[in-house]
């Protein structure tokens, strides 16, 4: 048997708690717009369409979510959920029977797993069923209401509930997985008689009830996948779960971390075996770390590999670069966009690399800048050398070929080379190429001026 499934994404609120000019579902959380997250979950269960309701400000969220597999309806007035559903009616398809689904899903509630979707939908086959959940503090949820049965009879709004169902603490999360055709045939009976003047989809349960079919619900395994975000509050506290719950799953498959509640990942992360991370880390785009690699604390990694026995200390910050083996990194360096480290090196404390080829066996230890450079191996980068690779308009390159010493304080000016062997005097400004196994220094010869005096504040 053929079954066809349509996603519904409702997506057009504006957020009015998160006071901001960027629409909800554009706000992030671990790198990335909630809504990515619901589409991502929602292409998981291969669906055959997805169409995603946008309303306050639909054409910069359609601009930053490009994904040619969606359809996007516009609800210009924003008059309730039922009201957004029914905006899509005309973008969902189903057979003649009863073997095509909906699932409606919301843009802020980000975390819903798989596998309770699967679930939910599983669970439609009386034609529709929802997603609940036991909730310590229902504020603002709508309660279910089940007969002496436990059959589920009707959904009351928080804002329309008596005390005594305020009493209930099993919370509608909104979720719905319904027959196609039913919901075709109930969406267009709902009214907005009620306090808010709004269309409640929630209201799809009593004219099921009053229709003879059963609701069925599903829950989930963690409360947590059920939250939505309406405030910079529940932005920050799913942000907390969705990174301790990666770093458990980071350290069941063998990663050492020093506190899985001071890790965050925005992008994926593989690793080796004895990886230690250490508090504080950021990891974003695609990070990867070989064997016995370790991350001392509060670093940022961003699209950066790593190769075995690499140390990184603490608070250096490295994007776009990838390092060999036995390299050792900071504290406090800065590696840039096309940074290639080569074994064996050494990136000491206060060092910025950037758009750089660094040799084998070379060291910059101290307090020095590397630009568009090529770094032979077996160099010796001496402490605050810099290499002068902007001239206000064009970059150029230095070359450094191997076994050369570049003394403390020198200043390359690109374009420029440095021989094999060759050895640069500490204090040197460099204007010209330095032979090879010669020692080039350029200084103004040291002078004492006799009576001179500082001046003095007037």
């Amino acid at each position: 048997m053929i079954f066809m499934l349509n996603i519904i994404i409702l997506a057009a609120g504006s957020g009015k708690r998160m006071q901001s000019k960027i629409p909800k579902v554009l706000h992030t959380f671990a790198g990335r717009p909630m809504l990515e997250y619901v589409i991502e979950s929602a292409k998981n269960l291969n669906p055959d369409s997805i169409t995603v309701v946008l309303g306050h400000e639909a054409d910069l969220v359609k601009s930053c979510i490009k994904n040619n597999d969606l359809n996007f309806v516009l609800q210009e007035s924003q008059l309730g959920t039922a009201h957004a559903v029914m905006c899509a009616i005309p973008m969902i398809s189903s057979f003649d029977n009863d073997d095509s689904n909906t699932l409606i899903l919301y843009g802020d509630v980000p975390l819903v797993n798989v596998r309770t979707l699967r679930s939910l939908l599983d669970s439609c086959h009386a034609g529709i069923s929802i997603l609940t959940s036991i909730s310590d503090n229902p504020y603002g949820y709508g309660r279910i209401i089940r007969n002496e049965f436990g059959d589920i009879v009707q959904i009351v709004e928080h804002k329309e509930a008596n005390c005594e169902q305020l009493a209930i603490t099993e919370v509608n999360v909104g979720i719905v997985a319904i027959q196609t055709e039913k919901l075709k045939k109930w969406i267009g009976i709902i009214f907005n008689n009620n306090e808010q003047r709004e269309y409640y989809l929630t209201d799809l349960v009593k004219i099921a009830v009053d229709d003879g079919v059963i609701v069925g619900s599903v829950s989930p395994n963690d409360s947590w996948e059920v939250l939505g975000i309406n405030d910079h509050i529940q932005q920050a506290n799913i942000e907390r779960i969705y990174q301790y719950e990666q770093a458990k799953n980071y350290m069941s498959k063998g990663l050492t971390l020093s506190d899985p509640r001071r890790f965050d990942v925005r992008g994926s992360l593989k690793f080796g075996r004895d990886v230690f991370i250490d508090v504080g880390c950021i990891f974003e785009g695609v990070v990867e770390l070989g064997n016995d690699v370790h991350i001392g604390p509060y670093c940022v990694l961003r699209d950066v590999t790593i190769e075995k026995n690499t140390r990184i200390e603490a608070y250096s910050h490295i994007s776009n670069s990838i390092m060999e083996s036995n390299v050792a990194i900071g504290p406090f360096a800065k590696l840039c966009k096309g940074s290639y480290i080569k074994s064996n090196s050494k990136i000491g404390n206060f060092v910025e690399i950037k758009n750089t080829n660094f040799g084998n066996n070379s060291k910059a230890s101290h307090l020095s800048y590397i630009g568009d450079s090529n770094i032979g191996s077996n160099v010796n980068i001496g402490a605050g050398v810099v290499t002068c690779n902007y001239d206000g308009v064009n970059k150029f390159r230095t070359i450094i070929e191997d076994n050369a010493f570049i003394g403390s304080g020198s200043q390359l000016i690109a374009p420029i080379k440095v021989g094999e062997s060759a050895t640069i005097g500490a204090g040197t400004t460099l204007t010209d190429d330095a032979p090879a196994d010669q020692l080039t220094l350029a200084r103004v010869r040291q002078k004492t001026v006799v009576n001179w005096k500082r001046p003095k504040k007037n």
